[in-house]
This record gives C-alpha cells, sequence and structure tokens, in this order.
C-alpha cells in the first residue's frame, strides 16, 4: 500500500478543480415525454447560464430546438418553471429577454413569436386543443402596482390574442385539463400564504372557450398541489392534510388517500409545471417520494394501493426539482446519488434495458474513491428538538493530515428556508471535502421531507431555530472529535444566506462565515422583495408591519457590532429577490467597525450564480478567503481577493 502524503488540512492537492465543476456542466430542468420523443431543458454556464431545448428521437438522435439567440427561461413569480410546451411536433416557450411565448417544432424550425404582450409573462401551458389555445399561467407587470397573477389563453388562430379566463386570487398554479376536454382544475392561494401554507383545488367547466361554475373542491388549511387527472378523468392530486405530502384521488364527491404513511410526494413548491408522480398506464402512477431525506421511485396501483419500490432505480437516493413525467409506459426522471451526479433517465418496465441514460449533468471521469460519503445524522438541539443532516468527512487517497489535527468544518445552510439540501454527489462539496475539510449539510427545523409538523417548525422562528440547529449540528461534531471548534465556518446562500449571518451575528459559535446574496435585513426584504415571496416573512418571522420590532431583532445588518468573526460576501448585481443593497449595506458596516470583510459582486448574475466564469471565481475567492483565517496554505495557485481589515 502506499502510504500517504501528510499535509495540514485544507493544503491537499485535489483531483477536483474548479473549471471541472463547471466545465462541460450543465444544470438539467424541465422534462417532457411523448409516445416516440423525450425532450429536457440545460442550463449551460459556458453560455451564460442560457437555457434551451434538447429533443431526442426514438432512434436516439439528439439535437437543440433552440437557436443560440433565445434563452428559455420565464419569469412567473421570478423562480419561473413551466417555460416550455410540446405538443405534437409543435414547441412552445417563453423567452427569457422579452417573456413572450414562441413557436418552434421539434425539427428546429426557426422560432415565431405567438404573443406581443410586454407586460406579461407566461409559464406552465398546457394545449387546449378543443380550442387550439394554449392555457398559461399569467403575471402582468405595469411597473407600477403589484403584478397581476390569472388564468389565460392564447389563441393560436388569432394573433396570440390573450383572454382571461379567471383572475381575483393572488396566485394560480397547475392547470390541468380531464381528458376529454370538458373540465378544468387548478391551484390558486392568497396572500399571505406561501403555496406550501394553503392553497384551494378549484375545478371549472369548459365551455365555448369560456369556463363555466368554478368551484373549489378542496382546501381549508393544507397545502394541496399536482392536480393531476387520470386517463379515465379521475383527479388526483397531493395534500399534506395526513400531515404528510401523500396522493389522494377526488371520487363521487370524496377523497381518498392512496399513500397513508409517513412520505412525502412533493418538494416545496417554488417552480411551476413540476409534480412528482404521474400515470405509466392507465390503472399505474409512477412516483417518486422522500422519507428521512432520501428518496425513491416506486409504482402505485391505484385499485389495490400498492406501493412497490424500482429495484432498476435502488440505488438512486435524490430526485431533481423537475420531478418526472410519464407516458404510454414510459417515465422520464432527473436523478442522483452519492456517488453520482445527477443525469437524465428514461424508463420503460416492458423494454429489456429497463433503465437508460440520457444525458449526464456533469462529466465524470472522477473515481468513486476519492469522494466523501454523506453519512446521515441526527442529533438533539441546544432547544431539545430534533435535527437532520448529512455529514461528509475529508476524503483524499493521497493526503492525510498530521495525527494530532482535526479538520475544519464548513456547515452549510440550505435556501429557501422551505427547502432541503440533496445528498446527490455535488463536486462543490468534495472539492471541499477533498482538500480537508469536513462539511454538515444541514436539513435545520423549516425543511422539506420529514413532515408537516417538522416543514412548520420554523414559522415565526426564522432566525431562532435555524441558527440552533447549525450551531447544534457544529456541537455534535465537536462532541464526537470530528472537527476543530476553531475553524468552524458557515456557508449559505438567500434564506442560507441570512442564517449564515444571523449566526454570526447571534453566536459567537463560528470563526468564518460565507454569504451569498443572503438577507441582512429583513425590513428591506419584506418591503423590496417580488410578490411571490412577500408575505412570506409574515409566516416565517411576523405579520409585518404590525410585528415589526421581530424584524429589527432578527435583522443582522441591526446588530453588527455583535459581530467578530471574518465574513465574505457574494452578490449578484441584478438579483431582483434579495436585492443587491442587503450585501452592500452588510459589507460596508462591518468594514466601517473593523471586521475583516470581503465583498465581491458580479454583473449581470441574478439570484444564484449561472456563468462559469463567476462560478469559480466566486469558489476559489472562498477557499482563499478561509487560507487566510484559517492559517493553511492551498496547493493551488489562486488569485489573492482583497480582505479590509486582516
Amino acid at each position: 500500500m502506499t502510504s500517504k502524503t501528510i499535509a495540514p488540512y485544507g493544503s491537499w492537492k485535489s483531483q477536483i478543480s474548479p473549471k471541472s465543476i463547471v466545465s462541460d456542466s450543465i444544470s438539467l430542468g424541465e422534462i417532457f415525454v411523448s409516445n416516440e420523443n423525450i425532450f429536457w431543458q440545460e442550463m449551460r454556464p459556458s453560455e451564460g447560464g442560457r437555457y434551451t431545448i434538447m429533443h431526442q428521437s426514438m432512434s436516439g438522435a439528439k439535437h437543440e430546438l433552440i437557436p443560440k439567440s433565445y434563452n428559455v427561461r420565464t419569469r412567473v413569480h421570478e423562480y419561473g418553471g413551466g417555460a416550455f410546451l410540446i405538443d405534437e411536433d409543435n414547441v412552445y416557450f417563453s423567452n427569457f429577454s422579452d417573456q413572450q411565448i414562441y413557436k418552434t417544432t421539434i425539427t428546429g424550425a426557426k422560432p415565431f413569436q405567438i404573443t406581443n404582450e410586454p407586460t406579461f409573462r407566461f409559464a406552465n401551458g398546457i394545449k387546449d386543443s378543443k380550442n387550439d389555445r394554449i392555457i398559461y399561467i399569467a403575471e402582468k407587470h405595469d411597473g407600477k402596482n403589484e403584478p397581476v397573477n390569472s388564468i389565460v389563453s392564447v389563441d393560436l388562430n388569432n394573433g396570440g390574442a390573450i383572454t382571461t379566463i379567471t383572475s381575483g386570487a393572488d396566485f394560480y398554479s397547475s392547470p390541468v385539463i380531464s381528458p376529454d376536454g370538458v373540465t378544468l382544475a387548478w391551484i390558486q392561494w392568497n396572500h399571505p400564504n406561501m403555496p406550501w401554507d394553503s392553497t384551494e383545488l378549484y375545478i371549472a367547466d369548459l365551455e365555448d372557450g369560456y369556463i363555466r361554475n368554478p368551484r373549489k373542491l378542496l382546501g381549508n388549511g393544507e397545502s394541496i398541489c399536482h392536480p393531476t387527472w387520470s386517463p379515465n378523468g379521475i383527479l388526483y392530486y397531493v395534500s399534506d392534510v395526513s400531515g404528510w405530502w401523500n396522493i389522494y384521488k377526488y371520487e363521487n364527491g370524496a377523497s381518498h388517500n392512496l399513500t397513508p404513511f409517513d412520505g412525502e410526494f412533493a418538494q416545496a413548491q417554488w417552480s411551476l409545471g413540476v409534480s412528482f408522480y404521474d400515470f405509466i398506464n392507465d390503472n399505474q402512477i409512477i412516483c417518486a417520494y422522500n422519507k428521512s431525506g432520501f428518496w425513491k421511485i416506486g409504482l402505485l396501483d391505484t385499485i389495490t394501493c400498492d406501493l412497490n419500490d424500482i429495484d432498476t432505480v435502488a440505488k438512486f437516493t435524490e430526485i431533481n426539482r423537475s420531478g418526472l413525467k410519464a407516458n404510454n409506459n414510459r417515465a422520464l426522471f432527473t436523478l442522483g446519488s452519492p456517488d453520482t451526479p445527477y443525469a437524465l433517465y428514461l424508463y420503460q418496465p416492458n423494454a429489456l434495458q429497463k433503465l437508460k441514460k440520457i444525458q449526464e449533468s456533469t462529466p465524470n471521469e472522477i473515481d468513486a474513491a476519492h469522494f466523501s460519503e454523506p453519512q446521515a445524522v441526527s442529533y438533539t438541539t441546544l432547544a431539545e428538538k430534533d435535527c437532520h443532516a448529512f455529514y461528509y468527512p475529508p476524503h483524499n487517497t493521497t493526503y492525510e493530515a498530521p495525527g494530532s489535527t482535526k479538520p475544519p468544518l464548513i456547515i452549510l445552510s440550505h435556501g429557501g428556508p422551505t427547502g432541503a439540501t440533496s445528498n446527490t454527489l455535488d463536486f462543490s462539496i468534495q472539492y471541499w471535502t477533498n482538500r480537508g475539510f469536513a462539511i454538515l449539510d444541514v436539513n435545520y427545523r423549516g425543511s422539506t421531507g420529514y413532515g408537516t409538523e417538522y416543514r412548520k417548525a420554523l414559522n415565526g422562528n426564522w432566525g431562532i431555530s435555524d441558527v440552533d440547529d447549525c450551531v447544534s449540528g457544529g456541537m455534535y461534531l465537536v462532541s464526537k472529535g470530528l472537527v476543530d471548534p476553531e475553524k468552524i465556518a458557515i456557508r449559505g446562500g438567500s434564506a442560507g444566506g441570512f442564517t449564515t449571518l444571523a449566526c454570526l451575528t447571534f453566536t459567537d459559535f463560528f470563526k468564518a462565515g460565507a454569504s451569498y446574496y443572503g438577507v441582512s435585513d429583513l425590513i428591506g426584504l419584506a418591503e423590496e422583495t417580488h410578490k411571490f415571496e412577500s408575505r412570506y416573512l409574515d409566516s416565517m418571522v411576523g405579520k409585518y408591519p404590525e410585528e415589526i420590532q421581530k424584524y429589527i431583532e432578527r435583522s443582522p445588518i441591526n446588530h453588527t457590532n455583535n459581530l467578530s468573526c471574518p465574513v465574505i460576501l457574494f452578490q449578484g448585481l441584478e438579483d431582483k429577490i434579495v436585492l443587491p443593497n442587503q450585501s452592500q449595506k452588510m459589507y460596508s458596516s462591518l468594514k466601517s467597525q473593523g471586521i475583516p470583510v470581503s465583498y465581491m459582486e458580479f454583473e449581470n448574475e441574478q439570484h444564484g450564480f449561472r456563468n462559469s466564469e463567476n462560478i469559480i471565481r466566486s469558489l476559489e475567492a472562498e477557499f482563499y478567503f478561509y487560507s487566510r483565517v484559517f492559517g493553511y496554505e492551498p496547493f493551488d495557485v489562486i488569485h489573492p481577493i482583497d480582505i479590509e481589515n486582516l
């Protein structure tokens, strides 16, 4: 056996370079499967974060449908989703630059503009074949008032004329038409609720192009999502009324829970056009469900309610937020595992090759022996509550640290805050572990995947419970002798950036932190953010402005005098969700108080970095920042960054 090189944690030579993380990598997005074709959306960092649509025919031939001058992305709710629709040989998509609907074909015809309504955005479309139109979720921005959401139809034979089908609620999602074309179902909700708080399921009759007799079927304090019609015209949906997001059917005026167990058949509904179950044939649903942070794929018999996991995909533990789609004994989904990055797969239960890989997200030529495997851990917090996380020990096949030392730790706080971390292979995590860092990826209270009670445990407690969970996670690893208590950092983006800044401000546990487009001022977020999240803090913090004192007390920007450790801040200048002033004010305050701080801003970046050069630069900058704070010498040559007051 070859002996390992002895070097301090953080100084190890790694096979995982920043360029390898983004080089030729893509983000796999929305999906669609028909009888003969499959389609998927790709986000390409190498093209400045542009989104496009790919097509594969039965022969296996792949080609891109969208010219490089177009970007397939909608800004409805700012987070988008449902940016393209397939109808036989026609492809309809939202173009990012003008938010209008365009039409092309699966042969790649030049896109033709359908709509010409500059104040409108469109998403989550479905074809109404009887009336030769597309029904969309629409969002109208006049630049003066709060955007107006509605369900509209776009006439394909009348210059893209727009007709409002229903309006009046603050938000809409998931329009679906029954197989006979006579009933429309949809989800709607109102401020201050988010879709994971309380929504309503509606149906209406479709007559002569209009809807008649709209009526609420369900919804009284429960989160309902993903309505779907069975091939024989029965309405199915997901609800958390049982305490878990289970699959139900609505038949003869009554609801029936088909999956009455502690599992989640949905994720937080940040994006439109997504579902985690679909009919693979007349009497079978293929579905994805989460138990204790690990996802499985199963087949659900709609008659007997038997749910059987699919052995072919048993090794996978995670499904992408794009969900799954099925049609005619074919299913399409994007899966990952601790040693396999996300990839798009076609599942055909009756074929000789039941599972076929269609597209990788990240080409991987690195042997799995180099990867740190996530370990699911649960621990008791300072508040005597249970919390869940994934622990990644430092791991390198050719390096080890001096025996008397322990590794630095980075605690990861995911965004949302209503969301969850992933345990699939992530090279941006392996980048750290392969260089000698330990990682704790926390599913703090408020995360999805552990039932409604756990998800709602953060209500009213954002900035308190999540902070407790992150600190307690670090204390748990220290108590096990796994990490160096003097070299613990925390990092997070967006809502995770808020948790990061709150941990640094309101506790003295951490020695450094990194905030990516994080929230520092809750009042600013409540007053300046976009419509979809404009009342989110009512449930997370307290009703605004009536409970403004809570906002003042929990905003890190108001208490920077409590913060004493180094901080690095990253911000996209086109962010419309967390405005750049959130990071800029934090930087100015820390700099003026003599706190070691670095601030990096990126033009043409929004909420989440998409350009490959910026992804690489921010990752290297953070690694360099920790090297200065924790006192190790990086093996790689990294361009230095300015750190004020250090």
